[in-house]
C-alpha cells in the first residue's frame, strides 16, 4: 500500500506587471495540516502590491484546499475594502469556482448579519412571553411531580428501575452527613428563642413559660423549617449541581439513548432519600433545639432541669409532633424535586452548573417558606 504524499506547504508569490499585480498561489491550503495564514501575510501582500491598481490570482499551482484558503481570500478582500486602504481591484477570475462561490456566500451572510437589527419587543409581547414561559414551567413541574408519584408507586411494588446502592448512598449523604449542621443550627435557634423569651417573661415573673415557648416553637415551626432550609442549601443545591454536571457531560443523553428512565435513575432515589430522612432529622432537630433552650433557660433563669422538662412535656402535645412530621416530609419532597428539576433543565456549560445550584437553593428556601405559610393557614382553619 502506497503511503499518502506529505502536504505541500501553502505559499504565495506576488509578481508586478506594470499597473497590475499577480498573486500566484501554490501548495496545499489545509487548515488541519498547514494551518491558517495570519493577518501579517495579508498585510505583506498589500505592501508588495502597493501602487498597483489591479490584483489578479493565479491558482494553477494550487493543490488541495479547504477553509484555510477561503479564510485567507476573505481576509484579503476585507483588508482591501477597509477604509484608508489603497484602492485595489481584485480580479478573482483565476480562483477556483468553488472558492468564489464560498466567498460570495460568506459576503452575503456577513452583510445580512451586519444589517440585521433585533426588533424591539413591545410591552404586551414581553408580558405574553413571560406568561407563556411561566405556564410552561408550571406544566413541567406538574409533570415531574406526577411522574415521580407514579414511579414511586411502582417502586413500592418493586418495578422501578433504580439501584439500591444509589438510594443507600443518597440516604447516608442526606441523613448522617447532615447531623452536624442540623444540630448547630437548631441548637442555636432553641437557645435564641429561650434567651428572647427569658428577657420578656422575666418582667412578669413567668420565667417557667420559657419552656412552653421553646417547646411549641421548635416542634410546630422552627425545627421543621430550619432543617428544611439547611437541607435546601446543603442537599438541594448538591442535587442540582450533580444532575447539571451530568447534563453537561451528556450522561443524561446516554441514559435516554439506552432506554433508562431518567426519573427512575436520577429523580426518584433523591426524592426517596430526602423524604425518608427528613422526619428523622426533624425529630433530631427538635431534641437539639429543646436542649439548647434548656441550657439557656438554666443559665439565665432560676430554673432547674426537672422543672423545665416537666413544663415542656405539659406544653407539647402529640398532634404537634404529627404536624411537624407532615411538614418535614412535604419539605423534603419539595427540596428534592426543586433540585432535580432545576438540574435537569440546566445548560451544558460549566457556568450553568453554578447557576443551577444557586437557583435550586433559592427555589428550595422560598418554596419552604411559602409552603410553611400555607400550612399555617390550614392549621388555623382546622383549629389544629
Amino acid at each position: 500500500m502506497t503511503a499518502a504524499a506529505p502536504p505541500l506547504p501553502a505559499a504565495w508569490r506576488l509578481e508586478r506587471r506594470g499597473p497590475e499585480a499577480e498573486l500566484r498561489l501554490t501548495g496545499d491550503w489545509i487548515a488541519r495540516e498547514t494551518g491558517l495564514r495570519d493577518a501579517a501575510a495579508v498585510r505583506q501582500v498589500l505592501a508588495e502590491a502597493d501602487g498597483a491598481a489591479r490584483l489578479r490570482f493565479d491558482a494553477s499551482g494550487l493543490g488541495r484546499w479547504d477553509s484555510a484558503f477561503v479564510a485567507f481570500l476573505r481576509a484579503l478582500r476585507e483588508a482591501v475594502a477597509a477604509p484608508g486602504t489603497q484602492r485595489l481591484e481584485l480580479d478573482e477570475a483565476g480562483l477556483p469556482d468553488a472558492a468564489r462561490r464560498l466567498l460570495t456566500l460568506a459576503a452575503e451572510s456577513g452583510a445580512a448579519a451586519a444589517g440585521t437589527t433585533p426588533p424591539r419587543t413591545g410591552f404586551l409581547t414581553l408580558v405574553g412571553n413571560r406568561a407563556i414561559a411561566a405556564w410552561a414551567e408550571v406544566v413541567a413541574v406538574a409533570a415531574l411531580i406526577g411522574e415521580t408519584l407514579l414511579r414511586g408507586g411502582a417502586a413500592l411494588g418493586g418495578r422501578a428501575r433504580m439501584r439500591a446502592t444509589d438510594v443507600w448512598q443518597l440516604i447516608r449523604e442526606a441523613g448522617p452527613g447532615a447531623l452536624a449542621i442540623v444540630a448547630i443550627v437548631n441548637g442555636l435557634v432553641g437557645g435564641i428563642l429561650a434567651f428572647v423569651g427569658a428577657v420578656q417573661l422575666r418582667r412578669f415573673g413567668a420565667e417557667i413559660y420559657v419552656a412552653d415557648l421553646v417547646g411549641i416553637a421548635m416542634v410546630r415551626e422552627m425545627a421543621a423549617v430550619m432543617t428544611a432550609i439547611v437541607m435546601a442549601g446543603r442537599t438541594g443545591g448538591a442535587y442540582a449541581a450533580h444532575i447539571a454536571t451530568m447534563q453537561g457531560n451528556e450522561e443524561i443523553d446516554a441514559l435516554q439513548a439506552l432506554g433508562i428512565p431518567t426519573n427512575d435513575y436520577l429523580v426518584l432515589p433523591r426524592v426517596l432519600a430526602l423524604v425518608l430522612m427528613m422526619p428523622l432529622l426533624y425529630l433530631y432537630a427538635c431534641a437539639i433545639g429543646l436542649f439548647g433552650g434548656l441550657v439557656v433557660g438554666m443559665a439565665t433563669l432560676d430554673l432547674t432541669a426537672t422543672a423545665y422538662l416537666v413544663e415542656t412535656q405539659q406544653a407539647i402535645a402529640g398532634k404537634q409532633f404529627l404536624f411537624g412530621l407532615v411538614k418535614s416530609i412535604t419539605f423534603g419532597a419539595l427540596v428534592a424535586l426543586a433540585g432535580c428539576h432545576i438540574g435537569l433543565k440546566a445548560g451544558r456549560s460549566a457556568a450553568d452548573v453554578g447557576r443551577a445550584a444557586t437557583s435550586a437553593v433559592v427555589a428550595g428556601i422560598i418554596g419552604v417558606i411559602a409552603l410553611d405559610a400555607i400550612f399555617a393557614v390550614c392549621a388555623d382553619a382546622l383549629k389544629f
